[in-house]
């Protein structure tokens, strides 16, 4: 996957830059190491527990990663930008309510619910954009502010309340069909067809490209002719939509509109990114890598769950691979200036 956006034309690269493996062509240079640390950590568990490496526990793992794995979706496109958002877990949160409680206390066309909850995220997220493109200020302070909004507005809507009794077109996601055996929900389908649309945009389309450039040169993008504010507000807006369809597949797993929903997926989702090679500095990295990082989480916390690990631990681990990750992306972008 293309990593930065070229300036130049592909006639004008040398023919012994081109021409990279259909492994780094797939993942991009950036996620061959979390992917062979997803490999590593497989191994680890699959010789540690007889139960981890069958079907109705990979089956369970995919369930596990959906939630964060979709809001990591738009938290990717953000970071590579060289912004972050903080807000996508409660926006997810205040999304899931207002299309339960339509459709359960307002009447409301389950199929119109979802839009409407779908369209209240895209709402934040085009509020984020506007935020951090027309008054400057930055995304870590935008998203912090909307983060409190969302979840005071998921509470105050909900009167606190858990909403049940959904119909079923709002759950039919969380029902499975079987491969080889193994159960298979729909929504694991969804956020992986996501997936493989975002890496298509990212690497196969010139907004993917610019995207990229603005992640790493904002003025310089600009100057090369994208147009950074139009593109930034569309990026921040993409990212609510996405967060959105995450309220959609929460609700289909979880069978309920949960106010309390989501109030750590954020450093989750941003954790999922950064495990999976993007920087957060922006211009670097790719989504496949984000995936990959919230199965290398999800993986992570089945395992030790398995081990019979207290929960704790799990979050202490995770929060110490944040850190070598981290790390590690700072020593590389200190090895290319030098």
């Amino acid at each position: 996957m293309v990593e930065t956006t070229p300036l130049i034309d592909d006639e004008e690269v040398p023919e012994a830059e081109r021409g990279p493996s259909l492994l780094t062509r797939l993942f991009g240079v950036s996620a061959l190491g979390p992917f062979i640390a997803l490999l590593l950590v497989g191994a680890f568990f699959t010789l540690k527990s007889d139960h981890f490496l069958t079907g109705g526990n990979l089956s369970l793992v995919m369930q596990q990663t959906i939630e964060v794995g979709t809001l990591a979706i738009g938290q990717t496109l953000i970071i590579l930008t060289a912004g972050i958002d903080l807000s996508n877990g409660a926006v997810m949160a205040l999304g899931s309510v207002v299309m339960t409680k339509l459709a359960v206390e307002s009447g409301v066309n389950p199929i119109l619910a979802m839009a409407l909850g779908i369209a209240v995220c895209g709402a934040f997220g085009l509020l984020n954009g506007s935020l951090v493109t027309t008054v400057r200020l930055p995304a870590f302070i935008v998203t912090l502010g909307t983060l409190n909004i969302a979840f005071a507005l998921t509470h105050i809507y909900s009167g606190e309340a858990t909403i049940s009794g959904l119909p079923p077109a709002m759950t039919w996601l969380g029902d499975t069909f079987t491969i080889g055996g193994t159960a298979v929900t729909y929504g694991t389908v969804v956020m992986l067809a996501m997936y493989a649309i975002t890496w298509f945009a990212l690497s196969q389309l010139p907004v993917g490209r610019h995207i990229y450039a603005i992640g790493n040169n904002a003025e310089a993008a600009r100057l090369a002719g994208i147009h950074v504010r139009q593109l930034l507000i569309g990026v921040y807006t993409t990212a609510g939509l996405i967060y959105g369809v995450a309220a959609v597949l929460l609700v289909a797993r979880t069978q309920v509109g949960d106010p309390a929903a989501g109030q750590t997926d954020n450093l989750d989702s941003i954790t999922a990114v950064v495990l999976g090679g993007t920087s957060l500095f922006g211009g670097r990295g790719s989504v496949i890598g984000t995936l990959i990082g919230a199965l290398i989480v999800s993986c992570i916390r089945n395992g030790l769950t398995l081990l019979g690990v207290d929960s704790i631990y799990q979050v202490l681990i995770t929060g110490i691979l944040v850190i070598l990750a981290v790390a590690v992306d700072q020593l590389t972008r200190r090895r290319a200036v030098a």
